[in-house]
């Protein structure tokens, strides 16, 4: 029963806790990963064995990753990036005919999830606020901009007034004129939350983001606040949810007004804060894919766990490229 870690890169925190949970419940249990450029990739270094993989465009990836499972006796596989996760929830038949599960949830919310319009609607229909999107006719600053289909803050922008806009913000139809939310009253927050094969919520553990170094949270704090609370009442089930998906909000500190921003149904970079605080997402999905157990909702986790994240390094001896 061999676990893969996919597109690892460098999730070291990652695969070490995933390699700690299985050799507790299925002691020869492995934990491999894979990536592109596995020779450069300090996760894969650190796992029990990896394998290459081509990009995620190759019309070979799946069938190579599929043989490279069956080579290695691997039955569980662990997506980790955006790019690969539609693909994966598209063929997720075509792995589960060879023996193959995957930790992915439906195509409908990887869709969502892909588009920031149809996550904000969606959020919507759950009765949760968003962030109002302003008509680019009609503006009022100071205002966000940002595209539907964005990642990693690239092409966003802050706009005090009018002459901050250029003719590049309204040429770009993915461009959302936002309401800008006041991070001088507001914190944001990322939750990461667990769905089981039943679509429900078990775990819920808000971190507020401190710190973010390339999209990535550098420090932060987790956080048993109104958003444990709110997302119970608002997500405690979601039609197609299952594994991690992380979520994000803003929490105004005065008025407790909550805005949903984003989901990416994925282990977020900072999910390590929340398992060290003891939201084991790794134990669940092995317990629940693994060895068919079912689970059932916990707020068992570490109040103000603060997280300072640092460099460390992974060295090869004798590396030939």
């Amino acid at each position: 029963m061999n676990i893969l870690i996919s597109s690892a890169g460098k999730r070291v925190s990652l695969v070490k806790a995933f390699q700690k949970e299985i050799k507790l419940r299925i002691p020869n249990g492995k934990v491999f990963a894979a990536d592109s450029n596995p020779q450069l990739s300090a996760a894969c270094v650190i796992a029990d064995g990896w394998f290459k993989v081509p990009r995620i465009d190759d019309p070979n990836f799946i069938n190579q990753l599929i043989e490279n499972c069956i080579k290695h006796s691997i039955i569980l596989v662990v997506p980790t990036i955006d790019t690969e996760l539609l693909l994966l929830a598209k063929n997720k038949s075509l792995l589960e005919d060879s023996g193959i599960k995957v930790v992915v949830s439906s195509i409908s919310i990887i869709t969502k999830s892909r588009d920031k319009r149809l996550i904000h609607s969606f959020f919507e229909s759950q009765g949760i606020e968003v962030a109002k999107e302003y008509p680019k006719d009609n503006l009022t600053f100071p205002l966000f901009i940002k595209p539907s289909d964005g990642s990693r803050s690239i092409d966003a922008f802050l706009i005090k007034n009018k002459n901050d806009l250029t003719e590049y913000h309204f040429q770009n139809e993915k461009f959302m004129f936002l309401e800008y939310i006041d991070h001088s009253v507001n914190d944001e927050y990322t939750c990461d939350t667990y769905y089981g094969l039943d679509n429900k919520l078990k775990s819920v553990i808000p971190r507020k983001r401190i710190e973010v170094r390339d999209g990535e949270v550098n420090k932060g704090i987790t956080a048993k606040n109104e958003l444990v609370t709110y997302i119970k009442e608002h997500l405690s089930i979601i039609k197609g949810a299952r594994g991690c998906l992380t979520m994000q909000f803003f929490l105004n500190r005065i008025t407790k007004r909550i805005v949903a921003i984003e989901i990416n149904p994925r282990f977020g970079g900072g999910y390590p804060l929340a398992y060290l605080a003891g939201a084991n997402f790794p134990k669940m999905i092995i317990e629940e894919y693994l060895l068919g157990k079912e689970l059932t909702y916990s707020e068992n986790w570490d109040d103000n766990l603060l997280m300072l994240r640092y460099d460390h390094e992974v060295l090869i001896k004798n590396y030939v490229g």
